[in-house]
């Protein structure tokens, strides 16, 4: 983690701003302040299972679980059912009729 933060910085000048999340550590990555990306720990199981390092593109959606559904009505799939990633979104992951994967977002209210 602490290398991939760096190189990120090296290369686009972003910051991580580091919170606990779900157990774990969630990385916030900003450019001026703004959210630009994140970063987590794979699990043990995704590595089990070969899942590499990799970069998902999210969509923000107002309401993620009407997002699931239009997508499952459209003809894709929910590889990862909406959950809540503590204080920050909730989210999910889907992958479209020609199997590209995205994720989906849905911001949470700010307190």
């Amino acid at each position: 983690m602490a290398a991939a933060i760096d190189f990120y910085h090296a290369v686009f000048g972003w910051t991580a701003v580091i919170e606990s999340a779900n157990g774990g550590q969630f990385v916030r990555l900003q450019a001026d302040g703004n959210d630009v990306g994140s970063m987590y720990t794979l699990s043990q199981r995704e590595r089990q299972h070969g899942v590499p390092s990799h970069w998902t593109p999210y969509v923000c959606v107002d309401n993620i679980d009407a997002a699931a559904t239009r997508v499952r009505e459209s003809g894709g799939r929910i590889l990862v059912q909406p959950f809540e990633v503590e204080g920050v979104a909730r989210i999910a992951l889907a992958v479209d009729t020609l199997g590209a994967i995205i994720g989906l977002w849905e911001s949470l209210p700010h307190e």
